[in-house]
């Protein structure tokens, strides 16, 4: 008996030991990157002019444009990266599952009948059967519960289980950069597309202008006022315009196609179907805050520091094979090999109960072999985490820098065009009185073209660098809205800078 009580006693003091115990590996600290106050784009964007703010979080309904805001919603609620992540997510879900799993104990049922039939030619047969009253024939009925459970004593499961939620919080996060990303490139797609149309305005405006001026050469040259030669030359001319629309409508078919791939839709579907438009004029941002905050609203940087996360508590999981492992399995059921119906009978009960142990005790070479590559992970982790907070910054930067000087340079191609346009209207109106040659016309109308097609191309790029920086400030969700979920047992590691 004292034995017995003995052996309880250990069993307790074990379990009390594997949940509260502390686990071993060292305890995860987020990293703080030092990064500076405020960006050094700001003063410029300071000082650009914008219609309206744009609010970080929708962003792409600082546009003004109802199109825009319908392609990127049917895109949000459509596209298939966006299933793939989703999938993603539930399967690192399942995996903290399997890590919760387990830490519990295991159960099952087993029962087997058996009815055999004893041969009399072996030697045990005929030992048998020498004996009074044997009957070959015999049965065997059992029924048992079963339970195990690996007491987690220096918290090598609950490292598992650690990393397997990071994991888990690094493909929700993940999903969410998705759909930044997808909102971004629909946008990007539908400004290029709207930019196309709008250069294939202007070439079709040159078309005809081209046209009319041949018209009026060939009606001077039948008056005898021009000659063959300028009949040539404007002839030549309209059809270097004319060459123009192709590569462009090619170049309008493929945005197309991709803007109707991006909403989920087979090409030619959709996108077609979106009339000539103006090019969108691009919002201000508002509240753009500091480099720090990057670290909240950039899901690319969660993601990174969440992978960091997982490879720090997979330490631990390697060091506690240095430990040794204690089980505790049991035994309960009934077993007869006279009939069924004496299973459940008091004679029949059975039961036992086991304390296992296994220890890597020749195995400690191998487990330094483990440990050194989870250092080695989480060091690689570190130093990736590091680099995408520098590339983060300097997103951010650059995408400031293109959309204030490309919007100064739309603003210098529109004065340029508007003086090439009245330029252009002077030569005609001199040629037709004989004072300036065709050729001058003809050079007035190149330089109007490619000022006026230089100008669409300025404007469709400072819209598109919005859309660039808007991507790179991680505008697009909110991380006050709880999009990447907490759990609260490992809240410990979710702390970021400032909470």
């Amino acid at each position: 008996m004292s034995r017995s009580l003995a052996a309880a006693s250990l069993v307790a003091s074990l379990m009390a030991a594997g949940l509260a115990g502390c686990a071993v590996g060292p305890d995860y600290v987020q990293p703080r990157p030092v990064l500076p106050e405020r960006f050094h784009g700001q003063s410029q964007l300071d000082q650009r002019q914008a219609a309206a703010d744009a609010d970080l979080v929708r962003w792409w309904e600082g546009f003004g444009d109802p199109q825009l805001t319908r392609v990127v919603t049917l895109a949000l609620a459509q596209n298939l990266d966006l299933a793939r992540a989703a999938a993603r997510v539930a399967q690192a879900q399942a995996g903290v599952g399997a890590a919760n799993a387990a830490l519990l104990p295991i159960g099952s049922v087993s029962g087997q009948a058996a009815r055999a039939y004893q041969s009399v030619e072996t030697p045990l047969g005929r030992i048998l059967d020498s004996r009074p009253g044997f009957d070959r024939h015999g049965s065997a009925y059992e029924l048992n519960g079963n339970a195990s459970w690996e007491l987690d004593i220096f918290g090598g499961l609950r490292r598992e289980r650690e990393a397997a939620i990071a994991e888990y919080q690094a493909s929700q996060a993940g999903a969410v950069a998705a759909r930044l990303a997808v909102a971004a490139q629909t946008a990007d797609l539908y400004i290029a597309l709207r930019g196309l149309q709008a250069r294939l305005v202007i070439a079709r405006d040159q078309v005809r202008t081209r046209e009319d001026l041949l018209s009026t050469v060939r009606l001077l040259n039948g008056k005898g006022l021009a000659a063959d030669l300028q009949v040539s030359q404007a002839e030549g001319a309209l059809a270097q315009a004319q060459a123009t629309i192709p590569e462009l409508e090619q170049g309008l078919d493929a945005a197309r196609n991709a803007l109707d791939v991006m909403l989920g839709s087979p090409a030619g579907t959709d996108a077609a179907r979106l009339a000539d438009a103006e090019v969108p004029i691009a919002p201000g941002i508002a509240g753009i805050g500091a480099p720090a905050d990057l670290l909240q609203r950039r899901p690319d940087l969660i993601v990174a520091e969440r992978h960091l996360a997982a490879s720090n508590a997979r330490i631990g999981a390697a060091m506690a094979e240095y430990y040794p492992k204690l089980s505790l399995s049991g035994l309960i059921g009934n077993a007869t090999s006279v009939s069924a119906g004496q299973l459940f009978s008091g004679g029949a009960s059975q039961a036992a109960g086991v304390v296992g142990l296994r220890w890597r005790l020749f195995d400690f070479g191998r487990i330094d072999a483990q440990i050194r590559l989870a250092r080695g992970q989480e060091a690689e982790m570190l130093a990736a985490y590091r680099l995408a907070v520098l590339q983060a910054g300097e997103d951010v930067e650059n995408a400031l820098t293109a959309l204030v000087k490309r919007e100064a340079q739309a603003a210098v191609l529109a004065q340029g065009a508007d003086a090439l346009r009245r330029a252009r209207g002077a030569s005609f109106a001199a040629y037709q009185k004989g004072v300036v040659s065709l050729i001058e016309v003809l050079q007035a109308d190149e330089n109007l073209l490619r000022a006026s097609d230089a100008q669409v191309q300025a404007r469709t790029g400072s819209a598109r660098a919005a859309v660039g920086a808007f991507k790179a400030l991680g505008g697009g969700w909110s991380p006050d809205a709880e999009t990447i979920p907490r759990d609260q047992q490992s809240a410990s590691m979710w702390k970021r800078s400032g909470e």
